[in-house]
């Protein structure tokens, strides 16, 4: 009669299959007990690297507690099993714990730069092609240890692994091209997730992400221009975010040459002033900027230099809507006369002599 049908191996049968469900039952309890409310806590007190370390845990608890009941079951004695299936399923169990802890590793460094990459505002600089780099160096780190542990010699893996990558490289030129200068617009610091940019070809929005390939760009219609990495590296471009999130917006104003200039001076100050206390009072003591460029061919041309602070460059666009409405309110209260060109047009039979 077969081993594991006889009625004295039923006691050595059942307790690994009790101790195996007990511990699973026990990762169940943590996980949904444990885990679920410290990581509820972490979210309500807003503890970011807290939250992402549970984050990274979540779902583990059951799949250790597992493998731990499983081990103990293995470890029992007189366990009717072949000793080659014992051996078997231990090395199953290294290799199992192994590659979630890899898996853990991987998610929980992931976690973390994103925890401090993200700013007040609650947005990551922390790009796809960065978490890629992480993860794939963190995964073949892993690989190559699980080999190792189960009596792999990796090695000859290594060199198979370079001379595949030499022939690969020269395959997808392109594709790595576009992986370097991703890499390399990532660690210069000259474009970042949220800064507006605008390239020289004219496109221009918020860049949301760098990847593998490419720059995704969102227009502020609400657009998403993808652009290779590499175009981005060897185009020359302006990036309104930087050193840091205030510029100076140009506002050209035209007024007649019978204008008392001192006055125009006076209530273009005051304007920009009230406006600045209006839309922007962080600014604290502003002091607004004019200078008279040249005398145009119907007026006298001014350019008026608004100072924006901002999160979202967009912004800028309202602020200069409000003061062209407001100072062309204030030149109409004061007499100040913003002239036009007129044409004076001449029927083609009495053309002007």
């Amino acid at each position: 009669m077969n081993l594991l049908t006889r009625l004295e191996d039923w006691p050595y049968i059942i307790l690994p299959i009790t101790i195996i469900l007990s511990f699973l039952l026990l990762g169940w309890l943590v996980e949904k007990r444990v885990v679920s409310q410290l990581l509820s806590i972490a979210r309500e007190k807003n503890l970011r690297f807290s939250e992402g370390v549970l984050r990274s845990l979540r779902g583990l608890s059951i799949l250790w507690f597992g493998l731990l009941g499983l081990n103990i079951a293995l470890s029992l004695p007189n366990l009717p099993l072949f000793p080659s299936l014992i051996l078997l399923s231990k090395t199953f169990l290294l290799v199992a714990f192994l590659a979630s802890a890899t898996w853990v590793v991987a998610q929980l460094s992931v976690e973390i730069l994103r925890v401090y990459t993200t700013g007040d505002d609650g947005i990551s600089s922390l790009t796809s092609l960065f978490e890629f780099l992480a993860k794939v160096i963190i995964f073949s780190c892993g690989f190559l240890l699980i080999l190792s542990s189960i009596g792999i010699s990796i090695t000859p893996l290594l060199t198979a692994f370079g001379i595949g990558g030499v022939s690969l490289g020269l395959a997808l030129q392109n594709t790595l091209a576009n992986l370097m200068s991703g890499i390399n617009i990532i660690t210069s610091k000259k474009v970042r997730p949220g800064d507006y940019i605008e390239l020289r070809t004219g496109e221009a929005g918020y860049v949301r992400d760098v990847d593998l390939r490419c720059t995704v760009i969102e227009e502020i219609t609400n657009n998403l221009l993808v652009i290779p990495n590499a175009q981005i590296i060897s185009s020359s471009f302006r990036n309104y975010s930087l050193p840091d999130n205030s510029l100076l917006v140009p506002v050209e104003v035209g007024i007649s040459y019978d204008s008392d200039l001192e006055k125009v001076e006076k209530v273009t100050l005051e304007v920009m002033q009230e406006i600045a206390q209006l839309l922007q009072p962080h600014l604290g003591n502003y002091k607004p900027l004019i200078l008279y460029r040249k005398f145009d061919y119907y007026s006298i041309v001014l350019t008026v230099y608004l100072k924006v602070v901002e999160e979202e460059f967009f912004q800028h666009l309202t602020i200069k809507h409000e003061f062209i409405k407001l100072l062309h309110r204030r030149y109409q209260q004061e007499g100040i006369k913003i002239p036009y060109p007129i044409l004076f047009p001449y029927p083609p039979s009495n053309p002007p002599s």
